[in-house]
């Protein structure tokens, strides 16, 4: 689909650009004369290095770990929390030692655009388990409807600025680099707490997807905007080479850079090939140089991988990102369910999650058909929650286990309340339970045949 959109976007191009890449020429210019005078600032990652601050005390107490156990987390680079200096919410830390974090993709397309629905996403993906939001808009006022998003939810907000980048033009490979930075800015500006920045896509990686034997080719949105750039351009990637002064404008304003995926796999065929570990040496690379600026950053991970490569994939990713905090789609660990990707992803997530990613993307029952309904935004944030509870449980976090341990016991008890209290979606669990007539305080199931009731009636006429 991204291909395709390019594709058209192509046909519709090529008259105005060549003064635009000489103004261009000029600014980068000035854009390097800023980095070299760039003021100093302090970034949350600066002060974990220093000491303790008011948003790392309140995350490590919403996780039930120390102060200074997550202080020294976020200064190692191993924890972030995304949460620019000019947005107004509860920090979340995302990385080792915390619970593992779901995120919700909303947005308009050039298709379907209807903000109030956007919106209403948000909010029901929050309700249903979601930690944070990105805002993936293509169609529409962007700039308002970011705006409306930061203002409504109450969550760490994430977005892609090369998507509205590309929209400033006639063809995607007529952005300037300008059009990149000014897009970055603008976001950072508005308090977009994260962005995904496909600065691991550049000459390199490209050459080694030509010589690749891939099926799909590149399914990564912005990664297919940023290789038709280069393509068209002759040129390499503006946020690899000019990195350092897209880490200038994170530390100016304290955003965490997702380094993106740009050459995830979008099958199973593709999946654990060289432009992907390519592309983990070069996010390797970007992970460190942003913690010697000071910044935060996480990296983002594949798309479609079988369940037997998973644990390389996220070992791999660890080991070359420092221990940098993972953020995956899915991964979806087979290609034949359409309709169902949202629970594909889930199975993958709860295996990537055990063996250390960080940051579980939901996907929905729309993933590659269409653009998702609230309904399916409900259903992928519900399968995900339970995927990053079944991850906590694996690697043994205290809080998952203990409730657990309190949905068994009030299951023991047949103590229904409680257990739609506990439940991930409580209005279906007291749905379920109460939509068949019943004539015990068993379940319609069983009723007096139920082993729970029989078992205990048993052993405590045995104790007698």
């Amino acid at each position: 689909m991204a291909l395709s959109m390019i594709k058209l976007r192509l046909d519709l191009h090529d008259a105005s650009t060549a003064h635009i890449f000489k103004q261009q020429e000029r600014n980068h210019l000035t854009r390097c004369e800023r980095t070299r005078n760039q003021t100093s600032t302090m970034t949350l990652l600066t002060e974990a290095k220093k000491g303790l601050n008011d948003d790392i005390r309140n995350a490590a107490k919403s996780e039930g770990i120390s102060s200074d156990r997550l202080r020294r987390l976020i200064a190692g680079g191993r924890c972030v929390i995304p949460k620019n200096a000019t947005h107004d919410i509860e920090p979340i830390g995302i990385g080792e030692a915390l619970r593992a974090k779901v995120n919700a993709n909303i947005g308009t397309s050039i298709d379907h655009i209807d903000k109030s629905e956007e919106l209403a996403k948000a909010r029901i993906a929050l309700k249903y388990g979601a930690d944070t939001v990105m805002d993936l808009s293509t169609g529409g006022d962007l700039d308002n409807i970011r705006r409306q998003i930061l203002r409504e939810i109450e969550a760490p907000i994430g977005t892609v600025p090369i998507y509205q980048a590309a929209m400033r033009r006639d063809a995607v490979v007529s952005m300037t680099t300008d059009d990149m930075f000014d897009t970055v800015r603008k976001h950072a500006q508005d308090g977009i707490d994260f962005m995904t920045i496909h600065a691991g896509v550049n000459l390199k990686s490209l050459e080694v997807l030509k010589k690749s034997e891939r099926i799909m080719g590149v399914v990564s949105r912005g990664g297919a905007f940023t290789i038709a750039w280069m393509v068209h351009n002759s040129e390499d990637n503006p946020f690899y080479v000019e990195y350092d002064y897209l880490l200038e404008l994170a530390h100016e304003y304290d955003f965490v850079i997702s380094l993106g995926d740009g050459m995830r796999s979008g099958c199973l065929h593709d999946a654990s090939d060289r432009p992907k570990f390519m592309e983990y040496i070069q996010l390797g690379e970007l992970t460190q140089r942003a913690r010697e600026s000071g910044v935060q950053a996480f990296v983002e991970g594949p798309g479609h991988v079988p369940l037997n490569e998973i644990e390389t994939n996220v070992k791999a990713m660890k080991s070359l990102t420092g221990g940098a905090p993972l953020y995956l789609l899915g991964p979806l660990v087979t290609d034949i369910a359409p309709g169902y990707d949202h629970i594909t992803g889930a199975i993958g997530g709860a295996l990537a999650g055990m063996f250390g990613a960080d940051f579980l993307c939901m996907t929905t029952p729309s993933e590659h058909l269409g653009l998702p309904t609230p309904e399916d935004i409900k259903q992928g944030a519900i399968v995900t929650k339970i995927a990053a509870h079944v991850a906590d449980l694996a690697k043994g976090m205290p809080r998952a286990h203990k409730l657990d341990e309190e949905m068994a016991k009030s299951r023991a008890s047949l103590d229904w309340e409680k257990q739609f209290r506990l439940s991930v979606d409580p209005d279906l669990a007291r749905a379920k339970f109460n939509c068949r007539n019943r004539q015990t305080d068993a379940c319609s199931m069983c009723g007096d045949l139920c082993a729970i009731k029989i078992a205990k009636a048993a052993l405590s006429n045995d104790k007698s």
